[in-house]
């Protein structure tokens, strides 16, 4: 498996440990130059969303050595971002995630099963 596979498998399984909800990886490698993988998920409130930014920072800088590039929305807590260069991971409140459809708007990307080998 790739580095950045492995990565996405990382943070996907710190993002499981706070209780991320439906969890989609989405290969994205052959449709932008922003990123390789989007992992997009949601949490049942703004203290449950913050809980699982701070988790897949907590084990992507342990596990590593990994801090993301640049992180927004952690003091609101409706839409966090952590942006991990090639890895982007969306972590969204219910209504959030409703209203801006990222998976419907990525709909041509290759779906990644977590703990499926990602490979490109």
């Amino acid at each position: 498996m790739e580095k950045e596979g492995r990565y996405a498998q990382l943070i996907a399984e710190a993002a499981r440990e706070e209780n991320a909800l439906d969890m989609v990886i989405l290969n994205v490698s052959e449709l932008t130059i922003i990123a390789d993988y989007f992992i997009i998920c949601h949490g049942r409130s703004t203290v449950q969303i913050r809980s699982i930014a701070e988790n897949v920072e907590k084990v992507m800088q342990e596990k590593e050595g990994l801090l993301p590039l640049r992180r927004d929305g952690l003091e609101q807590g409706k839409w966090v971002i952590l942006d991990y260069g090639s890895i982007i991971v969306h972590i969204f409140r219910q209504e959030e995630r409703d209203y801006y459809q990222l998976e419907r708007l990525w709909g041509d990307a290759r779906e990644i099963t977590v703990n499926q080998d990602i490979q490109i």
